[in-house]
């Protein structure tokens, strides 16, 4: 009998399936999963290639090393395998992992070489530019005259006194002879919390919380934040006040008119003329506002002054000898004065300035002109 003709790759193919048959069951456990892993490492290989990023290199540490690989789930079931053959998985398994981990920390770090490169291109510094100057900050004009009118007065001996800004009824209006039926309190337009609750019109409740607690002789000045409801070029919902107080013994109004006509020379210019004019006010009798010649016109008359060639500035007056009985005061002892003025209305005398909302508009174009 003539023996048939095989191909070599037949050959080789039955001699794997005989060999196959004759092997025990350990060594067909074992030449099953060296198989697996050399899949899972092809596999890798070829996928590894085509990552371009860290983003794909990271998918790719998922499928191969993460919680749910191959390689994984072996090495956590490696204790159900027979003894026999635990050794053997857990080295090859390991082995094939530690080789993916330093494959894909080589390519990690080309990557991150590559990012680091880009990120200093990109910032990279043009030393033929000019350098970038940096904007330096400045009190707000409001700020600025504050500060100066409180010099001012504590050059003349006075004292800064603080108080709250939510107010009760009776320091903002009561005990400053301001009941509950008095017609001024409609000119305060107030914004009332509740109803003995309110956001304080003007810095005069402090003064009467400074004569609770202190006896005269004092002088104090109190500047502060206020509230009212108007809202135009000549009024905002909040301002600034400076109010003044001085209770002594023999206070007269020639001493009030000394004092105002030395703070208007000092933060207008001495060349500027000062009158007082008869006015109105419940907690002052007798009041007065204090004028101040234009400095546009010097006094003859123009727009800016509505053609009087004078500037009204503050408010003033001799304490009514009513609030006294608030606080304690024998008025047959003491007399004193008291006067209030709005701290924007100033800066619009002073610098020229027409509209009241600039001071509140942050513009940097307006702010930097002081």
């Amino acid at each position: 009998m003539q023996r048939s003709e095989i191909s070599k790759q037949e050959a080789k193919i039955l001699f794997r399936d005989n060999t196959y048959k004759i092997m025990s069951k350990k060594e067909k456990n074992i030449d099953q999963l060296e198989k697996k892993i050399k899949t899972e490492l092809d596999n890798f290989t070829r996928e590894l290639e085509t990552v371009k990023n860290l983003i794909e290199l990271d998918k790719i540490r998922t499928k191969y090393i993460g919680k749910k690989s191959f390689l994984i789930k072996t090495l956590k079931n490696i204790g159900d395998l027979p003894d026999d053959i635990k050794p053997i998985a857990g080295k090859k398994s390991n082995t094939a992992r530690n080789k993916i981990e330093s494959d894909i920390l080589k390519k990690e770090k080309i990557f991150k070489n590559i990012e680091y490169k880009n990120k200093l291109r990109k910032e990279s510094i043009d030393l033929s530019l000019p350098g970038r100057s940096t904007g330096t900050g400045r009190k707000n004009i409001i700020s600025q005259v504050v500060e100066e009118i409180e010099e001012i007065f504590i050059g003349m001996g006075f004292e800064i006194a603080e108080g709250p800004e939510v107010e009760t009824d009776y320091y903002n209006f009561e005990a400053l002879n301001t009941p509950r039926d008095h017609p001024a309190r409609s000119l305060h337009d107030t914004f009332f919390i509740s109803e003995n609750i309110l956001l304080r019109t003007h810095t005069s409740p402090v003064q009467i919380r400074y004569m609770e607690s202190h006896k005269p002789p004092l002088l104090i000045i109190v500047p502060g934040k206020v509230y009212r409801r108007d809202y135009d070029v000549s009024h905002t919902p909040m301002f600034t006040q400076i109010e003044g107080l001085v209770i002594d013994k023999g206070i007269n109004f020639g001493n009030l008119k000394w004092t105002l006509e030395t703070f208007a020379h000092e933060i207008f210019g001495k060349d500027r003329k000062v009158r007082f004019r008869p006015h109105y006010f419940p907690f002052t009798e007798p009041s007065a506002e204090v004028d101040v010649s234009c400095n546009i016109c010097g006094g003859k008359g123009c727009r800016v002054c509505s053609g009087s060639g004078w500037l009204e500035i503050l408010g003033a007056g001799m304490v009514d000898p009513n609030l006294y009985s608030f606080v304690g005061y024998n008025p047959e002892e003491v007399s004193g004065f008291a006067f209030g003025m709005g701290i924007e209305r100033i800066c619009m005398l002073r610098y020229g300035i027409d509209d009241l909302r600039l001071f509140f508009e942050n513009d940097l174009r307006f702010i930097n002109q002081f």
